[in-house]
C-alpha cells in the first residue's frame, strides 16, 4: 500500500446485455464535479489487492477510478488464485513456440494432474483472441457506465491495464471506444496489427527489459503505430521484469522503475489523467 489518505472505496454493480458485472470503484476526496475517470484492467490474477491499490492511489490524486471485474460467471469460479499460481507455471515454462502451437500446448498438459489440466485449460481459454474480445467489450460497457456517474467528467476517461489486461484488452479497448482520451499500456501483449487503425487515443507503453517475451514485440507496435498515425509514447526499464509494477509481487517488483512508470502515467498527457 502507499501513504496518504485512503479515499472510501467500495464494490459496485452494473449489467452489460442483461449480465450482471461488477468493479471497484474510489471516488476521491473533495468536490465531486467534472473529475477525470479512469478504467484500470487487471491482470490474469483478477481484480485483486493490488488493482484496488492503483485504483485507490488515483482517487488520491483526483480521479475517480474503478476495476472491473472481468471473470463473471463460471469462470470466475474457475479462476482461483491457487489455480491461476500453476496454470502460469506451466505456461511459462514453455518456450514461445509452444505457447503459440495448440497441438504443443495440448502435450504440455501430459501428465499432469487433472487439477493441474484444467487450470491450463481455463488459462489457455482466458488468454484467447476472442476471449479478450469480450473481455475488451465488457471494460468498454464500465467506462461506458462510468461516465454515467454523478461527478465524472464523460469527456475525460481513460483506460489502464497491466499484463493479460495491459495491451491486447487496453488496446482493443481503444479501438472499440471512440470516447477514449488514453490507454496505458502496462507490460502487455501488442494489439492486433488490423485494429490499431481504429485506435483514436493516445497510448503509452511501459515495458521490463528483462521481459523479452512482450517487450521484443514493440518495435512492430511502434511501426503500426507510426503507419496509422496514431500517438505511441513508450519506455523500456533495462533491468525490470514483467510485473515490475506489482509491489506485492517482491520477486519481481522494481521499485525505481514502478516510480517512474507512475510518474509518466500520471503526466502522459498533461490532459486528461491530470485531475
Amino acid at each position: 500500500m502507499h501513504g496518504g489518505s485512503i479515499p472510501k472505496g467500495g464494490m459496485v454493480g452494473w449489467t452489460r446485455d442483461g449480465e450482471s458485472r461488477e468493479g471497484y470503484l474510489v471516488r476521491p476526496e473533495g468536490p465531486q464535479k467534472g473529475r477525470p475517470a479512469v478504467v484500470v484492467i487487471h491482470e490474469i490474477g483478477g481484480l485483486d489487492a493490488h488493482i484496488r491499490d492503483v485504483c485507490d492511489r488515483f482517487a488520491r490524486e483526483g480521479l475517480v477510478a474503478l476495476g472491473p471485474q472481468l471473470y463473471a460467471g463460471k469462470l470466475k469460479t474457475a479462476m482461483t488464485p491457487a489455480r491461476i499460481r500453476g496454470a502460469v507455471g506451466l505456461l511459462r515454462s514453455a518456450t514461445p513456440g509452444t505457447q503459440q502451437d495448440p497441438r504443443k500446448m495440448a502435450s504440455l498438459q501430459d501428465g499432469k494432474s487433472p487439477e493441474e489440466r484444467s487450470g491450463l485449460q481455463t488459462l489457455m481459454r482466458v488468454m484467447d483472441p476472442e476471449q479478450s474480445r469480450r473481455f475488451a467489450k465488457d471494460a468498454v460497457a464500465a467506462l461506458e457506465w462510468l461516465r454515467q456517474q454523478s461527478g465524472v467528467d464523460p469527456a475525460r476517461t481513460d483506460c489502464l491495464g497491466f499484463s493479460m489486461g495491459g495491451g491486447g484488452i487496453t488496446a482493443l479497448v481503444a479501438g472499440l471506444d471512440p470516447q477514449l482520451k488514453v490507454g496505458v499500456i502496462f507490460y502487455g501483449a501488442n494489439p492486433p496489427p488490423e485494429l490499431v487503425p481504429k485506435i483514436r487515443a493516445s497510448l503509452l507503453g511501459l515495458y521490463g527489459g528483462e521481459d523479452h517475451r512482450v517487450t521484443d514485440t514493440v518495435p512492430a507496435l511502434v511501426e503500426a503505430a507510426r503507419t496509422a498515425s496514431v500517438p505511441f509514447t513508450y519506455r523500456i526499464y533495462p533491468k525490470a521484469q514483467h510485473a515490475f509494477f506489482n509491489d506485492t509481487r517482491p520477486q519481481v517488483h522494481h521499485p525505481e522503475a514502478a516510480a517512474d512508470a507512475w510518474m509518466r502515467t500520471r503526466a502522459f498527457p498533461h490532459e486528461p489523467l491530470a485531475a
